[in-house]
Parts: C-alpha cells; sequence; structure tokens
C-alpha cells in the first residue's frame, strides 16, 4: 500500500474515494462541512433523517454524489471528539475495513479534521498508515489454490507535507511490514517452521540488510555448555539453533541493546505433555522469537540510529526416548545446576542460556527478552496486556510509555525476591518451576538468576501474541509495534 500526503479540497481531490470523517458535535467539521455545501446539504438531511451516523465507528458508502469528482464517498462516524488513542484506533480500523471493501483505486482521508485529545497528529499518521498497510495481511502459504490479492489502493493523507509526518507514514508502514513477517512465521506449521528453518530466514534478513550473523549449531552450543537449551532439544530430530544477529547502525562505541526471543518452533510439552486439545495452537510458541526477527527488519527498513543484538533461542520439544525428563538435572552456561521438575517448563531453559550467552558476549547496554512463557501470564491480564517484569524502574518506564505510544499495552506484574523461594530445589541450585501460585512471576524469577548486574526486562507475551479461534485465528504481530517504538524512543535520547 502506497501513503502519501496532499492538501486537497473534496471537490478538487485526485482520488476517486473521499474518506470523512463526521463528528456527533452539532456543527459538521471541516471536511465534512464542504462536502455537505457542495452536495446541496446531503449530509446534513441524512444525518438528520438517521440514514447517516456520526457514532464512532459506523461508515456509509455514499455513490455519485452530485457536483464531485470522486466516485464514492465513505463517511466514517468519529463519536465525541476530541478521541482518546482507544477511540482513534477504532476509528482508524472502521476506516480501514470500510477501505478495504470497496473497490476504492485511489483514497484520499482528510484525517486534518480528526481531533485527538492527547497526541499529535504524527502519531495519528503513524498509527494510521500502520492499521491500514496490516488490514491488507493474508496468510496464503500453505494454501493449494490461493485466491488472487485484491489490488492495494494508492492512500493519500490530507496532512501538511513535512518531514515529521512523512516520517511517521513510514515508520507506521515499516511496522505493518514487519507484523506481517513475524504474523506469517507464527502462522507457518512445525513441519515446516523448524530451528533450521528461522535460522534460514534469519540469514535472508542478514543478507537482504547487511547485517551480522552467527548460528550456534548443537555441538557448539555442547562445547559451551548450554545443557539447559539442550535438554529442550534432547527428544526432537530437529536440531536446535541458537541465532545471532547484529544491527550496526550506531556509534560504534555505544553498547548494543539486545532483544531475546523464544523460539520453540512445537511445544508438545515433551515428556510432560500437553493435553491434546487446541495442541495446534503450540507452533505460535515461537512467537517471541518472530517479534524480535520482525522488529530487526523494520529497525534496519528505519536505518535507525542504534546498536542492536537480536537472539533467537529455536529449539523443538518432543517426547522421546532420548527426551529429557521429569527429576533430569542439568547444568546450564553459567554452572548453575537445574531440576527439571516439568519439561512443558522449557522456554526459560533456552532463554536462560541464550542470555547468558548474549550478555558475555555483546556487553549488551539494556536486554529485553520476549517470551510466550507461561498459561499464568495469559490467565492474569488476557489478550489485552503482554505481562513486563524488571526491576530497573527506567527500563519498565520507558517499556510502559512505548506500549502506551504503539497501544500495543503492558502491564507490570511484581519481580519481587520473596518469590525466589519457590525455587528451591533439595537436589541442585534451582528447579525449573515453582509452586502452581504466581507462575508467570516465578518463571521471570528464574530468568533473573541469569540477568544478574544486567539492565533487562522479561516480556510474557502468552496471552497477546495470537488470537486464538474463529476467522481471526492466528499470529497477530505483537509485540513488534512495542519494541519498535521502544527503539525508536531510545534513538531519540
Amino acid at each position: 500500500m502506497d501513503f502519501s500526503l496532499a492538501q486537497s479540497t473534496v471537490t478538487n481531490s485526485a482520488a476517486d474515494t473521499l474518506i470523512i470523517p463526521l463528528s456527533a458535535a452539532k456543527k459538521l467539521n471541516d471536511s465534512a462541512q464542504a462536502l455537505d455545501e457542495n452536495c446541496a446539504g446531503l449530509l446534513s438531511k441524512l444525518l438528520k433523517s438517521g440514514d447517516l451516523s456520526s457514532k464512532l465507528g459506523d461508515s456509509r458508502l455514499l455513490l455519485t454524489l452530485p457536483n464531485l469528482k470522486a466516485l464514492r464517498v465513505i463517511c466514517i462516524g468519529m463519536g465525541d471528539a476530541p478521541l482518546s488513542e482507544r477511540d482513534f484506533i477504532k476509528f482508524a480500523n472502521a476506516a480501514a475495513s470500510a477501505l478495504k471493501n470497496s473497490a476504492a483505486a485511489k483514497a484520499e482521508i482528510f484525517c486534518s479534521d480528526i481531533q485527538l485529545a492527547a497526541r499529535d497528529s504524527a502519531w495519528a499518521l503513524q498509527q494510521f498508515s500502520q492499521i491500514l498497510a496490516d488490514s491488507e495481511y493474508r496468510f496464503t502459504e500453505c494454501k493449494s489454490k490461493p485466491e488472487a490479492a485484491p489490488k492495494s489502493p494508492k492512500v493519500i493523507f490530507n496532512a501538511p507535507k513535512n518531514a515529521a509526518n512523512q516520517g511517521a507514514l513510514n515508520v507506521g508502514k515499516a511496522i505493518a511490514e514487519a507484523m506481517a513477517f513475524a504474523k506469517t512465521l507464527g502462522n507457518l506449521p512445525g513441519n515446516v517452521a523448524t530451528p533450521s528453518f528461522l535460522a534460514d530466514q534469519a540469514k535472508s534478513l542478514a543478507k537482504q540488510h547487511s547485517l551480522s550473523i552467527k548460528v550456534l549449531d548443537e555441538d557448539k552450543m555442547a562445547e559451551l555448555g548450554m545443557g539447559s537449551f539442550l535438554s529442550v532439544s534432547a527428544g526432537s530430530m530437529e536440531p536446535a539453533k541458537l541465532i545471532c544477529l547484529q544491527y550496526k547502525g550506531g556509534d560504534k562505541k555505544d553498547a548494543p541493546h539486545m532483544l531475546v526471543g523464544k523460539g520453540i518452533t512445537f511445544d508438545t510439552g515433551g515428556i510432560s505433555l500437553k493435553p491434546g486439545a487446541d495442541m495446534d495452537q503450540m507452533k505460535f510458541d515461537m512467537c517471541g522469537a518472530a517479534s524480535v526477527l520482525g522488529t530487526l527488519q523494520a529497525v534496519a527498513q528505519l536505518k535507525l540510529p542504534i546498536n542492536l543484538v537480536a537472539i533467537i533461542a529455536a529449539a523443538e520439544n518432543m517426547p522421546s526416548g532420548h527426551a529429557t525428563k521429569p527429576g533430569d538435572i542439568v547444568t546450564a552456561m553459567n554452572g548453575t545446576t537445574i531440576e527439571i521438575l516439568n519439561t512443558d517448563a522449557e522456554g526459560r531453559l533456552v532463554l536462560c542460556d541464550a542470555l547468558t550467552y548474549g550478555i558475555k558476549t555483546y556487553k549488551p547496554a539494556t536486554v529485553v527478552d520476549i517470551a510466550t512463557l507461561t498459561g499464568a501470564c495469559m490467565m492474569a491480564l488476557g489478550s489485552v496486556n503482554s505481562g513486563l517484569f524488571t526491576e530497573d524502574e527506567e527500563l519498565a518506564a520507558e517499556l510502559l510509555n512505548a506500549g502506551l505510544q504503539s497501544q500495543d499495552r503492558v502491564w507490570r506484574l511484581p519481580l519481587e525476591d520473596d518469590y525466589q523461594d519457590s525455587l528451591d530445589s533439595n537436589f541442585a541450585d534451582i528447579a525449573n518451576i515453582g509452586s502452581r501460585l504466581a507462575g508467570a512471576t516465578t518463571a521471570a524469577c528464574f530468568l533473573s538468576r541469569f540477568t544478574k548486574g544486567q539492565r533487562w526486562a522479561h516480556l510474557d507475551i502468552a496471552g497477546t501474541s495470537w488470537n486464538t479461534a474463529g476467522k481471526q485465528k492466528g499470529s497477530n504481530g505483537r509485540p513488534v509495534p512495542l519494541l519498535v517504538n521502544y527503539l525508536l524512543n531510545k534513538t531519540a535520547q
């Protein structure tokens, strides 16, 4: 989808489709008023009769209006202005849906009439372009006869042509494309999206954007002492991979920021086998890895002035005669011995070695790991907020702010020493699970043992990274918007 900026009027616009916001105020906003006057009061009559609604998110297609070059007008209800972030997202999604269902080849959105309560026009343009571009996503890679994709319309935003507005459009589009990349990786089945496949995707990304890449195989991981990581892939025919990518857009002397993604390409639970119902959704257990790759793509595409390391801990968790058993004890890269009480708590086992390796090798300024880690976080926060765990107040504030800015929100959960006792083991330094209570926090406590002295945060995206049912079932690309906005704000600092 191509985006541009212009400041036309409703009568001289070169677009075949006009998207007009309708305010619930008694007086029509500027573009609606101009359209109403040009069409002999038609909008006012339709609003009065109830055939047209200004209720937030309501849309109506009007064809062949008199004295107008455009073939069609799509009116979108704005409700009561000014709009909150949430209401603006609803408005933009309604516009995207109406545009998608029209035959528009070129549409002009009169967004200059949209009043926001707490954000500026650049924020609105970034969100709008992201939502419009994201609305075109279709997963057809596994269809034998996929339907042809509809022709993408050109979209003109009726707003001033300046660097801030153009930059906002570029960022929104880059985030949508990064989300599409992450969605496709998540939606591919486990027999396609293996650890080796993720490594190949990372290599393609590195080649496209001139990134440095290193892929550690199981022999190298064994040499480095990553017994925790390798205990997860022990039961699988698919070899594990530790994938490390570097983007060097900042000053050479600046320490990089690091993202670490859980990439369990399929999770049966291992010997601690999951119930059969909905186990197909465990192909999404690599959405943390997918979001890291998508974020890296956006950062490289936007050429952000920042240094970034992306690490993917990729493995498949399967039961077999070689699989790790409950009660087994393994040794992590940093020498910590771990009693495996449940083989379905495998994400923390690959992440702890990935974190140790990444911190030791790249000496990052900050570390954020992203993982579909616990059902407990899903039960606590549902599908609205991702769970945020950190003892670093500044890092917490940055991620919370980026969540609000992107509307890809997080909620901070406790990470207190009192929870650490739950991980005590009679037979090893630490157990891989705690008690039945506070499971999301005890999982984060486990990871905190491997990030001492490091500025680190953990994002649990188990409830937010995919939709579970119906026509919307599939990966949704979260938390790519959060991560990109977090890194954008780092560059502004």
